[in-house]
C-alpha cells in the first residue's frame, strides 16, 4: 500500500462538535469497510477550514473512491513518497 496526504476544504470545520467529529469518523469508517482492504484512513489533522487525513491505500483511485462513499470533498491527493522524523538524522 501506499501513504497518501489528502487535503480538503471544509469551511468551519475546526469548530465542529465533538459529536459532529465523532459522525464524520462513523461516516468515515463506514466507507472503509465498502472497500474492503483497499484502503485504511489512519488519522486527520483539523484546521479552521480544512483536514489533511492520512490514508494507506492502493491507488489513489481507492482514495477517491473512498471520498465518493463517505461524501467527502477532496481538494488535493498528494502520495508521500517518504516518511521522515527527528530519528532519520541518526545512524
Amino acid at each position: 500500500m501506499k501513504r497518501y496526504v489528502i487535503e480538503r476544504h471544509i469551511p468551519g470545520v475546526g469548530s465542529l462538535s465533538q459529536s459532529q467529529y465523532k459522525e464524520l469518523a462513523a461516516t468515515s469508517n463506514g466507507a472503509v469497510a465498502k472497500l474492503a482492504g483497499a484502503i485504511q484512513w489512519v488519522h486527520s489533522y483539523i484546521t479552521a477550514d480544512h483536514t489533511f487525513c492520512i490514508y494507506l491505500a492502493a491507488s489513489d483511485e481507492s482514495v477517491r473512491e473512498h471520498s465518493r462513499l463517505a461524501g467527502f470533498p477532496i481538494t488535493r491527493v498528494h502520495e508521500a513518497v517518504t516518511v521522515i522524523d527527528p530519528l532519520t538524522a541518526f545512524p
